[in-house]
């Protein structure tokens, strides 16, 4: 992906951690059914590059996202219009990287549900927040339906969705709607350390833990213990997980690679 000044995306890799900025400044990172699509393209890309162990989503000038840029003429159907967002929120959803996003200033609509499809948020004291929807004669979208109630519970998420309240920052995690509060001028090194810590997890048992998490809200207990049971027995066939009882042994920090550790090339070496 390219990174010129006109790129509506940006992309920066750096130890693992891969960081895609919206790059629409002077529309406050609103989508466009450019970026639409090249966020769709840099999640998939992300998911099936080993190189990239953590994600961070965030936004150029001081904002996160405005939500969809309603101001471009697009005459394309409705339904493909809508497709764009459902590409892009299941391609985060599935995404088997830990995700996180960094939100200064205004996460609006599809914005905040942008943020809120990450795995953790990170905000600054003054970020604020709006389900826009109402306001704008739509319905909530980009999976904020799903996603608002699991978080926040039902009647808050009504609350924010049908009265379009703009909240602060420190409500939005009393609502468990940021995971941290941190100030603007430690918010790149908390995200930069964070993402890192991320990015040296075991990879293979970071991605089976996200979707464990993501589809056991909707399963029954027993349908959890043996999708967990059907993850573990993945985990032990790693290396990652001898390395970590090894660490352990010799109190020190394991080294994560995610190599499945029935490979050729350790059976040739045995």
């Amino acid at each position: 992906m390219t990174t010129t000044d006109e790129a509506v995306l940006l992309s920066a890799d750096d130890d693992g951690v891969r960081t895609l900025t919206l790059n629409r400044p002077r529309r406050k990172n609103a989508i466009s059914p450019e970026l639409w699509i090249a966020l769709r393209d840099a999640l998939l890309e992300a998911g099936r590059d080993p190189s990239v162990r953590a994600l961070v989503i965030t936004g150029a000038g001081g904002a996160f996202c405005s939500g969809a840029d309603i101001g471009i003429p697009d005459d394309i159907h409705p339904k493909y219009k809508l497709q764009r967002l459902t590409d892009v929120a299941l391609a985060l959803h599935e995404l088997p990287k830990p995700t996180v996003a960094k939100v200064t200033g205004v996460a609006v609509g599809a914005g905040w549900n942008l943020a809120l499809g990450c795995d953790l948020v990170v905000a600054t004291p003054d970020s604020t927040f709006s389900q826009i929807f109402s306001k704008r004669g739509l319905s909530i979208d980009l999976g904020g339906s799903w996603l608002l109630p699991k978080l926040a519970g039902l009647q808050q998420a009504k609350r924010l969705a049908l009265l379009a309240d703009t909240i602060d920052a420190a409500e939005a995690f009393a609502l468990n709607l940021v995971t941290w509060v941190v100030s603007a001028e430690e918010i790149d090194t908390f995200v930069q350390d964070l993402a890192g810590r991320l990015a040296a997890g075991p990879p293979i048992a970071l991605a089976q833990t996200k979707a464990l998490l993501n589809e056991g809200a909707d399963r029954t207990l027993r349908d959890a213990l043996a999708n967990e049971a059907r993850a573990q027995i993945g985990n032990f066939a790693t290396a990652d997980a001898a390395a970590a009882y090894a660490a352990f042994s010799e109190r020190r920090e394991p080294s994560f690679t995610g190599r499945w550790a029935l490979s050729k090339s350790d059976q040739e070496s045995e």
